[in-house]
């Protein structure tokens, strides 16, 4: 029996331009490069181009360095320092997974907001 091409899965994207990684964490691009001068695991590859290629595991440390400084209002050296800690006690890898964790139910929040403001005809 052949194989059609919707039957089979959508293949997993592991690496990610600056401009989707600023759509998907509502981050200016500007701001990621500053983070990169200020984070040393804040290191994208660069393509053959010269563009930055972000992995998953940077666009879950971008997203932790996000909720520290915006959500919990870490200064960036107390945000580093609180990495520095986390990686030393091997905890930064969970820290990240919670903090998009984190991410997504806010994004859920704000779009449910927007949904029921439509629902009652706000338009909001």
């Amino acid at each position: 029996m052949a194989t059609r091409a919707h039957d089979r899965p959508e293949p997993v994207q592991e690496f990610f331009s600056i401009g989707e990684v600023c759509e998907l964490t509502e981050l200016k691009p500007h701001v990621l490069r500053y983070w990169e001068s200020q984070f040393r695991f804040l290191s994208p590859a660069k393509n053959r181009s010269g563009n930055r290629v972000y992995s998953r595991r940077e666009i879950e440390l971008v997203v932790l360095v996000k909720h520290l400084l915006y959500e919990e209002k870490y200064t960036i050296d107390g945000a580093r320092q609180k990495l520095d800690d986390e990686r030393k006690g091997g905890g930064l890898k969970l820290a990240a997974r919670a903090g998009l964790d984190l991410e997504s139910i806010r994004l859920v929040e704000r779009e449910l907001k927007q949904i029921a403001a439509l629902l009652a005809g706000d338009g909001a």
